[in-house]
Formats: C-alpha cells, sequence, structure tokens
C-alpha cells in the first residue's frame, strides 16, 4: 500500500477547495485498508477518512496525520435472486454504478439516485436523499445490512449492521459508529417500470436547469426543515450571487454555493456564516449545514 506525503486534497472533493494532506492513501480493497490505517496508527498520526468527497469543505491548511482516501475503494456485484435485485459493493463505489443497475432492470430507486452525487458510504453516513417526492427518496430506504470496520489500535473487527438495527433521519444516520463504513448491501424489488428512463432523463433536464451543476460545489449546503425550504430563505433575503473572494451563493440557486475559480475554504466558510447570520437576523431561523468540516481551522 503505497503513502504518498503533501497530496492536495483539493482535486478529492467536488468543490476543487482544500489544501495538503500530511499523508496520503488510495486503498483498493479492505486488507490496504486495514493496512495503511495500521501504518498510521503504528505513528501515532491521528487518522481522517475522505469519501467521494461531495459534502465536505477542507480547510486551506490541509490535514494533519494521514488521510484515507476511499475514491479508488470501489467493487460492485449484482444478483438476481428471486424476485428481487441484490447489490454488494464495497463503501467508495459510486452512487453512478447505482444508477446504473437499477437502470438497466427498469426500477423505481433509479430516479432519486440520478440527483445524487458522491459514494455510497457518504449515502449512508448521511443518508443522502433528494427533495423530489419520490419514492424512493433517500438512502436509508434502498438498504438492507451494511458492514462497519473498527481498530482499536491491535485487532480489526467488522461487524454488519441490518437495517433495522440504524437510526433514519433526514441526512443523518446513526447506531454504526464508531467505524468506517467498508461495505453496503441493497435489495429491491423487481418490479419493472418501463418508463423510468424517461423519469430519469426528465428529472435531469429539470435539475441542469434549476441547479449550477456545471460548477464545483458540495450540493446543497443547509438542511432543509418541515417548515422551510432553505433555498426559498436564502433568496428571500436577497443573498443570491452573494459573493466572498470566488466563493458565491449560486444565483441559479440560492442553496448551492460555488467555486467560481479559485475559491478558497475560508472563503466559502465565511459565505455560510454570512447566509446564517443574515437569514436569522432576517427570518429568525438558524440553517444548519450538511457540510462536514475537515482539516486544521481557527
Amino acid at each position: 500500500m503505497e503513502i504518498k506525503a503533501g497530496i492536495a486534497l483539493a482535486d478529492y472533493t467536488s468543490w476543487l477547495i482544500g489544501g495538503p494532506a500530511d499523508y496520503f492513501a488510495l486503498p483498493t480493497n479492505i486488507e490496504e485498508l486495514k493496512s495503511c490505517w495500521k501504518w498510521g496508527f503504528e505513528r501515532s498520526l491521528p487518522v481522517s477518512f475522505l469519501g467521494g468527497g461531495t459534502n465536505v469543505l477542507i480547510s486551506d491548511k490541509g490535514i494533519r496525520g494521514l488521510t484515507i482516501c476511499l475514491r479508488k475503494f470501489s467493487k460492485i456485484e449484482i444478483n438476481c435472486e428471486k424476485s428481487n435485485l441484490k447489490i454488494s459493493c464495497l463503501s467508495g463505489t459510486a452512487k453512478s454504478e447505482l444508477l446504473k443497475a437499477f437502470l438497466k432492470y427498469k426500477l423505481q430507486p433509479a430516479l432519486f439516485l440520478a440527483g445524487l452525487p458522491g459514494d455510497v458510504g457518504g449515502g449512508i453516513v448521511m443518508n443522502a436523499g433528494v427533495a423530489e417526492n419520490f419514492f424512493p427518496r433517500e438512502f436509508g430506504e434502498i438498504i438492507e445490512s451494511f458492514n462497519v470496520l473498527s481498530f482499536d489500535g491491535k485487532i480489526f473487527s467488522i461487524k454488519k449492521y441490518q437495517h433495522h438495527e440504524i437510526s433514519w433521519s433526514y441526512r443523518h444516520s446513526k447506531g454504526w459508529e464508531p467505524g468506517v463504513i467498508v461495505e453496503a448491501f441493497i435489495k429491491w424489488p423487481i418490479e419493472e417500470d418501463s418508463s423510468i428512463l424517461d423519469k430519469v432523463k426528465q428529472a435531469n433536464i429539470i435539475r441542469l436547469r434549476k441547479q449550477p451543476l456545471d460548477m464545483p460545489s458540495c450540493g446543497s449546503v443547509f438542511i432543509n426543515s418541515a417548515q422551510h425550504k432553505s433555498a426559498q430563505l436564502i433568496d428571500s433575503c436577497g443573498l443570491k450571487g452573494f459573493r466572498i473572494g470566488d466563493a458565491q451563493v449560486s444565483t441559479k440557486h440560492a442553496n448551492f454555493i460555488v467555486n467560481l475559480k479559485q475559491a478558497t475554504a475560508q472563503d466559502t466558510w465565511s459565505v455560510i456564516l454570512h447566509v446564517q447570520k443574515s437569514v436569522y437576523e432576517q427570518t429568525g431561523v438558524h440553517l444548519k449545514t450538511e457540510v462536514v468540516r475537515l482539516g486544521e481551522w481557527d
């Protein structure tokens, strides 16, 4: 398992933002993952895990210690058993690979998966989903079980969690921590929807029209609530187009913050804080972020 020093992390995030990792590893399987995790522990280094990079903001100062990136931690197996489609995949597998499988069999989950970037592990951690009233619309609705790898400094262990053992909520899952999700098992009835390809194409056309998908971003920055849509609140406060440096509230969709060219993490976080402050002052609503900050922050 090759471990490199001083690797810039910006290219490993959808925002294209972030400083260097002291040490960096790209495992492709569970044994390589164990090897580099143990390497970091033996050198008393803090170990951070980076998935698809779609919902993180990495500090301009980078991440100290060892960063284990799961971008190449990818493998997928697809089987039809009786009346169900069953998929097993490593957690670094792109959600787009699941999309291809569901499209092949013309199954309903393709519709919500078409709107999700990132990898399967991140989808489970965040219970990723879409705002549209689809079924299914969240990751927790397609997961049968998943495996979590833990390390106590001496022994590695893998525990399987069944769907019912996890507390699934809006943009969050809990009950499996600590550890890192390494493998997911997905099950869905084979009930063909002959119109699913047309539905996916139409949904993608609408997303392209409404969202700045041609610009680096992390997707939605703020969590919607039952009472409020974050984009509508931000727009109502006149914040579309608000900019610090090259970090800007999208002029197309107010819940996206885009990297115009050379945005820094500090620029981006400052925009987030300004939006939160302005919306609270004008509406009394405190917007919560979906974004996870990694690395050294003041």
